[in-house]
Parts: C-alpha cells; structure tokens; sequence
C-alpha cells in the first residue's frame, strides 16, 4: 500500500453518515472515509450478522468491540476481539465474517 495525496485531517466517526449492508443475517453499518485510493472504515456489525459473501479484498482490521469470526474459504477459523486485528492480502485468502452478539471495527483498505 502506497499512501500518498494525502493531507493531514481529522476524522469525527459520529459526523460520518453510515452505509447499512446486509448480510444472509444482521447488518453491517459502514462509516467510510476515502483518503486518496484507501477506504479507511469504521464497520459495526449487528448481533447475529453473517456475511453474504467470501470477501477477496485485502485489508488491515483491528476490532474495537465486541467478538469476530473469520472463517476462511479453506475452512480455518479464527476468532478476534478487541484489541486484536488481522491483515490479508488482496487475492490471498478469501473470508467471511460473522459475530453471534455485535462487533466495532477499523478497517483499512
């Protein structure tokens, strides 16, 4: 990741209208701000959310709250909770998310 054209700025979260994203259960509230050509993003995820898709795209995720399930397509889980985070690849390793009580998170990518 090449970070360039980027000023200096602020980010108030609270001020950053969310985007609301289904998944096969739950939503997803995305707060998302564009610096140049990286989504950096503040995602909480309801209780019983369940992506609708393996995801491709790379990304740095650390969690704020609450507690993630990271399933892998080849079948590796793992579990995240806050103050943990995790980076892949774009390509690498397609995953899914899923959280049985609500999950906060700061994504970058």
């Amino acid at each position: 990741m090449k970070m360039s054209d980027i000023p200096f700025a602020l980010t108030d979260w609270s001020a950053v209208a969310p985007t609301e994203h289904a998944g096969i259960t739950g939503m997803a509230l995305w707060r998302t701000v564009t610096c140049g050509g990286i989504r950096v993003r503040m995602v909480e995820y309801t209780p019983g959310y369940l992506a609708d898709h393996w995801c491709s795209k790379g990304h740095i995720l650390l969690c704020l709250e609450g507690e993630l399930h990271t399933e892998l397509e080849d079948g590796r889980t793992f579990v995240l909770r806050p103050g943990m985070s995790y980076q892949v690849a774009d390509q690498a390793e397609p995953h899914r998310s899923s959280t049985q009580g609500g999950a906060k998170l700061f994504i970058v990518d």
